[in-house]
């Protein structure tokens, strides 16, 4: 089993390697369809490493999303889904 520390320093590097995911996924755009696939997977990301100790302030000024839009993400993913897709 892990120690403490060491789970600790794994949860945060995945959760920076996460972001880092995340920014990509926001930057890189195609079609309609891709955008939208883009979109649900840098969620996602959003989501696990907010879950990995990464704070909102930090999520939203790497991605260049709002603290209140990544807040929406994480709180309520199925209607931010829809919204980005209108």
């Amino acid at each position: 089993m892990l120690g403490v520390d060491v789970r600790r320093r794994l949860d945060d590097a995945l959760g920076w390697l996460l972001l880092r995911a995340a920014v990509v996924l926001h930057r890189v755009v195609a079609s309609r369809e891709a955008t939208r696939r883009l979109r649900q997977r840098r969620n996602e990301a959003l989501r696990r490493a907010h879950r990995r100790g990464v704070p909102v302030e930090v999520l939203a000024a790497e991605t260049g999303l709002t603290q209140s839009w990544v807040r929406y993400v994480i709180r309520d993913p199925e209607k931010a889904a829809v919204e980005e897709a209108a």
